[in-house]
């Protein structure tokens, strides 16, 4: 299976939270695991998050985004390019989506596109999970209520 995880399930990986022990298990299994170059800012700015609401010490932090750096190289990598921007423009406007979210939705699709194999999209965004499939991607996890609220 390969996986494509959008910054809101990989950063799953760094922050224990509900839904982090099926994020490693899915990322365990894959054969392929891989995001956009997006997703290193916005874990980043997960971690910072959890520091600030209180979710990890500032120590607890700043470990897990020592590990989430030193493990980016195993993850494979989308690039943002002028035509997937493009791409995301409109994929933002017919799925009423967030721009980080479209970039996603758009490098999912450009990565699928590119393998010619099925891409299995793993995120914990509802927008984004329902955008998933009318599109043509498998979407992970398969019930997404259970995460979100």
């Amino acid at each position: 299976m390969i996986v494509y995880l959008d910054a809101s399930a990989l950063a799953k990986k760094y922050i224990a939270e509900a839904g982090s022990e099926a994020v490693a298990d899915l990322i365990a299994h894959a054969d392929v695991a891989g995001t956009s170059l997006i997703s290193r800012a916005e874990v980043s700015a997960a971690l910072a998050k959890a520091v600030r609401t209180g979710a990890l010490r500032k120590d607890e932090a700043a470990k897990a985004l020592r590990l989430f750096r030193q493990q980016w190289p195993d993850f494979q990598r989308t690039h943002l390019t002028e035509s997937l921007v493009v791409r995301a423009d409109t994929l933002a406007w017919e799925h009423d989506l967030r721009g980080y979210d479209a970039v996603h939705l758009a490098s999912a699709l450009f990565w699928q596109e590119s393998l010619g194999e099925p891409i299995t999209l793993a995120t914990f965004d509802a927008q984004l999970w329902q955008a998933g499939q009318p599109v043509g991607l498998s979407v992970w996890p398969e019930d997404i209520n259970r995460f979100v609220r």
